[in-house]
Parts: C-alpha cells; sequence; structure tokens
C-alpha cells in the first residue's frame, strides 16, 4: 500500500526536476543493484528537490549526498533506496528513523504506506521537515529529541532506520526492535563505515549482516535547537 502525495505544482518539477530527470536517477538505481520495485517508485513519486536548498534544485536528482546545513546532508538516493529496501524485506507496519535530517528518508518510508515516527536532534532541521511533511500531506510522526534514545513509548517498532553512524550499535535501539524486525544503521568510524542490517530472531538473539560501505555524518548525543 502506498500513500497518495499530494503534490503542489513546485513538486511536480520542471526541467532538471522534472519527472524525466526522476525516472534517469530510477534507472541508474536500477543498474546500481536496487530491484525492489516499491522502493523504486517512491523514490520516483517523493520530490527531492523540495527537502533541499533552492540553490541546489537542479542537483536533486543526481545520485549524491547534498548539504543541508547545520553540518548535516540528504543521503545519496542509492542509499536511502538501500536502507528502504533492506527494511522492507520484513514487511513492516511501524518504522522508527533516527535521524530526521531534511525528512526525505522518512517521507520515502511515508509514500511506502508505513507508520513512520522519526526524531531528530536538531530543532531547525525538524521545523523545515515538518513543514515538508505537510505541504506533501503526510502523517509523519516526529520529535525533537536525542534520536539515540529512540522513541520507547512507540515501540517495539517493525523496523529501525538509523541515518547517522555511530562507532557500534546502540542497545537502546536494538531494544526497541519487534521480534522479527529489521534495523538497518552505518556504523563505524569516519572514513571506515558500513552499512549494517540486523534482524531480531524469535528467540531475542540478532542476525547481522553487512550490507555495503557507506560514509554518513556522525550520530551524535544532545539537542540543538
Amino acid at each position: 500500500m502506498s500513500q497518495r502525495l499530494r503534490l503542489q505544482p513546485e513538486a511536480v518539477g520542471i526541467g532538471m526536476t522534472s519527472q524525466r530527470v526522476r525516472d534517469r536517477l530510477v534507472d541508474r538505481l536500477r543498474e546500481s543493484g536496487i530491484t525492489d520495485e516499491a522502493t523504486l517508485n517512491a523514490i520516483r513519486v517523493v520530490p527531492r528537490h523540495l527537502f533541499i536548498d533552492e540553490a541546489l534544485a537542479s542537483r536533486a536528482y543526481e545520485d549524491t549526498a547534498l548539504p543541508i546545513g547545520h553540518g548535516q546532508t540528504i543521503s545519496q538516493p542509492w542509499v536511502v533506496a538501500r536502507m528502504t529496501e533492506a527494511v522492507l524485506q520484513t514487511a513492516p507496519k511501524k518504522v522508527l528513523e533516527v535521524g530526521t535530517g531534511s525528512g526525505y528518508q522518512a517521507a520515502v518510508l511515508g509514500a511506502l504506506g508505513l507508520e513512520v515516527y522519526t526524531v531528530e536532534r536538531i530543532g531547525d532541521l525538524l521545523r523545515q521537515a515538518r513543514k515538508r511533511f505537510r505541504a506533501l500531506g503526510m502523517n509523519i510522526r516526529s520529535k525533537h529529541d536525542d534520536g539515540r534514545i529512540g522513541w520507547a513509548e512507540h515501540g517495539p517498532f517493525d523496523a529501525i532506520v538509523v541515518t547517522a553512524a555511530a562507532p557500534a550499535l546502540v542497545d537502546a535501539l536494538i531494544e526497541q526492535l519487534a521480534v522479527g524486525g529489521r534495523l538497518v544503521a552505518p556504523v563505524g568510524g569516519p572514513g571506515a563505515q558500513s552499512l549494517i542490517q540486523l534482524t531480531r530472531r524469535e528467540d531475542g538473539s540478532v542476525a547481522q549482516e553487512v550490507l555495503a560501505p557507506v560514509t554518513f555524518v556522525p550520530l551524535l548525543s544532545g539537542m540543538l535547537d
């Protein structure tokens, strides 16, 4: 099930933000190994150019990370697609995202009809993301808090997506993962990070798999307004 987005004229895009350009990005993602059609369709319909500064809009559908202020980035589309594809394999309904940032990853998950909870430590980024969610008619629950502690009162979650890198997986987040659920997170220090997939088994143990080498901003504690 997918969510119907409310697309205003600026969301439809023209020129370097047109549907033709978005379709080319999807083709590149498919060539780079993304196979899940629901994920590819969500990337196709969510207007990435609305999640970045207008001055960068012409680069919105390049397969690259872009700055969003406060030392943060909007993730490379391939990484967003790979993380989304990985959590969809367990057929989740309720998803926690740690690190809202621009709101793009949450919007992709929301476009897939998932119940999305997202936490962001930088207040200014979260305020901008909330405006984007409202403009697209997306019902995404969000909170200004330290994402490392998750959002326990709404757990357990069928899937958890972490969009910043920590030296190791955070125990508090693993504890909020439902049995059969999947957590996808970048792990490692600067220059040596891996995208890790963790699945909670019926007996409470976890299976871990490395998906790809990646580069993410660090997962920090505390809050900023």
